[in-house]
């Protein structure tokens, strides 16, 4: 009995293990993903506003920036590039603080999130600065969800915006 429990104990774990197991998507693929956001943006519902966010490639295609424009002048910006087998998000804010923000090793093609590595020209943690961002990707890739949320010592602050490409 003991020899025939020991190879089905064994199988079993193998075959639960492969259900459960997520194999990670390379860095170079969620970036090809994020390139196919190329564009201008617009909060869905709300065709008509002032508020947009263009994605557009620069550096050879190797850096998606990402731009919050409202009323035709720029807020914000957003850069993404691969750093060997990582991929990195910096965050210009408009408080004057860039927060560098690493994709998560849970991410997948149609659900990529990013999480706070460090920043520059952020005296304190303390202070408000992005600490996560994320995007959910429709079949169709003409409507995502962008997640964010900041950081600092009165705690966190989600936000989530539907955008549709214009």
């Amino acid at each position: 009995m003991k020899y025939i429990l020991t190879p089905a104990l064994i199988a079993f774990f193998i075959f639960s293990t492969q259900l459960t197991a997520k194999e990670k998507v390379a860095a170079a693929d969620i970036y090809s993903q994020l390139k196919s956001l190329v564009g201008v943006w617009v909060k869905e519902g709300a065709t008509q506003s002032k508020f947009k966010i263009s994605f557009e490639l620069t550096a050879n295609e190797t850096v998606l920036v990402e731009t919050w424009m409202f009323e035709g002048k720029k807020r914000s910006l957003t850069l993404y590039h691969l750093d060997g087998m990582d991929l990195l998000a910096t965050h210009y804010c408009p408080q004057g603080n860039q927060t560098r923000l690493q994709v998560s090793n849970d991410s997948t093609l149609s659900q990529i999130s990013f999480k706070f590595k460090d920043a520059t020209n952020l005296a304190s943690l303390d202070y408000s600065h992005q600490h996560s961002l994320g995007f959910v990707f429709d079949e169709d890739l003409n409507r995502i969800r962008r997640n964010e949320s900041y950081l600092s010592k009165s705690g966190e602050e989600p936000s989530e915006l539907i955008l549709i490409r214009q």
